[in-house]
């Protein structure tokens, strides 16, 4: 099978050649920036004897999927096929050949970690930078320190240089990758860097890599996402940052599951959120939410399903129902106040004797939602794929209120999911109670 690099990824791959040791490979999805960048470290793997690389995301498990068993061989096959190459899967490094090795790990795996810390490399390449938070980048690009030498038939040997490769679909503008490539500014201090030569950037985006994808992955694929999604994963670009957000694009991407088995599911939920609409299937109608969660085995919460649709009780009744039986559900969550028993009553015709639980607002759904936002950081809550229309809503939810352009009916729903998976992290506290004393004073002393 030919290979050839399109012509926007030759001009990335000269200015990776430069002479800047901190290179940020942005843009949006399927444009070849991981193809590239692992492609820059298997050339240097050959060309170096010795030489240690490392690849790092913030899971290993992704690490593994994306880069061990899909991108690099990929990379080597089409680009480097009389190159042999093995996997060490003990260790978890690719041998090149000629003591040369590329490390993949993931940063979350404290153990492994540490072992990848203890050695130093030539080369590190940050993979899906946007999910790896800065203090991690600080302490990783302590490593970038061995000396080892390109040999090239025809020239003398030479020190091969250091290079630091980044890359990401663009988050937004408070990210550290905006703040430090684009701005020029340290990440934690905001003063500009007293080197700013040594970074370097350059935009990919699909349309330069539309050779290599299926010929209606940019309109169809991209086309079909939210205007704030086909800015980020079509046209690369960082995003506004919304003040004091409660849920990031960032921290949903970071603990996304993608590929690999889930763990089993101690309980599972469809919730449905109703928007007060008529009988009737209406394209005018507000959209039902309806998604399904589940809290797993390893005590993680993951968004399995969004089935939101808009239509009359007769459908949107089927659509839950069969989402109940799909998923082995235990149970379906409705939010009373819009028609109260009304869901009951949907979903019991659409199903009968199907296991129901009606919940009500006692707060508005900001509220609501704040609670979780502790879990979506530590990771506690996983999205199973994507779910553009949902996360959209999420992100829009902020201290100073919804900033949405509609109304949140997917994330209601999810959040109605969460709280039956959670229901610690929204049960109200119960005050102490309040001791009284077993004597009255009276304005003459205590009257027993």
């Amino acid at each position: 099978m030919s290979f050839s690099l399109t012509a926007k990824q030759i001009e990335a791959q000269r200015l990776i050649s430069g002479p800047q040791t901190h290179t940020l490979l942005v843009g949006g999805s399927r444009s070849g920036k991981t193809f590239l960048a692992v492609r820059a470290f298997c050339a240097r793997a050959i060309a170096c004897p010795g030489a240690r690389q490392a690849i790092l995301r913030f899971r290993f498990n992704a690490a593994k999927q994306s880069i061990a068993m899909d991108t690099l061989p990929k990379v080597m096959n089409l680009c480097f096929p009389d190159v042999p190459f093995k996997w060490n899967d003990q260790m978890g490094y690719f041998d090149i050949g000629k003591g040369s090795q590329i490390w993949i790990a993931g940063l979350d795996d404290k153990e492994r970690t540490e072992k990848i810390l203890g050695l130093e490399f030539c080369g590190i390449y940050l993979n899906e930078s946007s999910q790896i938070p800065w203090s991690s980048v600080e302490l990783v690009r302590t490593r970038l320190a061995q000396v080892v030498n390109i040999k090239v038939e025809g020239m003398e040997p030479r020190p091969i240089r250091l290079l630091m490769l980044y890359d990401c679909n663009p988050p937004n503008k408070g990210h550290w990758t905006y703040i430090y490539f684009i701005q020029k500014r340290d990440p934690n201090t905001k003063l500009q860097l007293t080197h700013p030569e040594d970074l370097a950037y350059i935009k990919l985006n699909p349309t330069d890599n539309i050779d290599n994808l299926p010929a209606d992955y940019i309109e169809k694929t991209l086309g079909g996402m939210s205007a704030k999604q086909q800015k980020r994963f079509r046209y690369g670009e960082f995003a506004d940052a919304t003040p004091n957000a409660y849920f990031t694009d960032e921290t949903i991407d970071k603990w996304r599951h993608i590929g690999g088995e889930l763990p089993d599911m101690q309980r599972i939920v469809v919730a449905v959120d109703p928007s007060g609409s008529g009988d009737a299937d209406n394209a005018d109608n507000d959209a039902i939410g309806i998604v399904v969660a589940g809290l797993g085995t390893d005590g993680n919460g993951y968004v399995l399903e969004d089935c939101t649709v808009k239509a009359g009780p007769a459908t949107w009744g089927n659509i839950a129902t069969t989402a109940f039986d799909r998923h082995a559900a235990d149970v379906i969550v409705g939010e009373g106040n819009y028609g109260g028993a009304m869901v009951e009553q949907v979903i019991r015709v659409a199903r009968p004797r199907t296991p129901y639980k009606m919940v009500t607002a006692s707060r508005g759904k900001v509220v609501r939602a704040e609670p979780f936002s502790s879990l979506y950081e530590s990771g506690k809550i996983r999205h199973v794929g994507y779910f553009p229309e949902l996360e959209d809503e999420l992100t829009a939810f902020s201290t100073i209120g919804y900033t949405g352009a509609n109304s949140p009916n997917r994330a209601d729903a999810l959040i109605w999911a969460l709280t039956e998976l959670f229901p610690g992290m929204v049960n109200p506290r119960k005050k102490p109670a309040v001791k009284q004393p077993d004597r009255m004073p009276s304005e003459h002393g205590w009257m027993g």
